[in-house]
């Protein structure tokens, strides 16, 4: 990731709130996180993908991808 991109005052608190709840976690509740928090990642992504397809008037047919 690009560091040199300065996060406004409210995101660089919600990363220090983040922090302080993963650091109280034990290794599995980090771990099983981890791997929701990416899934969520991927549907906000694929989410975002269909939502410019279908502006961009690019949308496939369905089934057809």
């Amino acid at each position: 990731m690009d560091k040199h991109i300065e996060l406004p005052l409210e995101k660089q608190f919600s990363i220090r709130s983040f922090e302080t709840t993963v650091r109280k976690m034990n290794l599995q509740q980090a771990q099983d996180f981890l791997v929701e928090l990416y899934e969520q990642m991927l549907i906000k992504e694929t989410l975002y993908q269909q939502f410019l397809k279908q502006q961009w008037g690019i949308e496939s047919s369905p089934g057809v991808e």
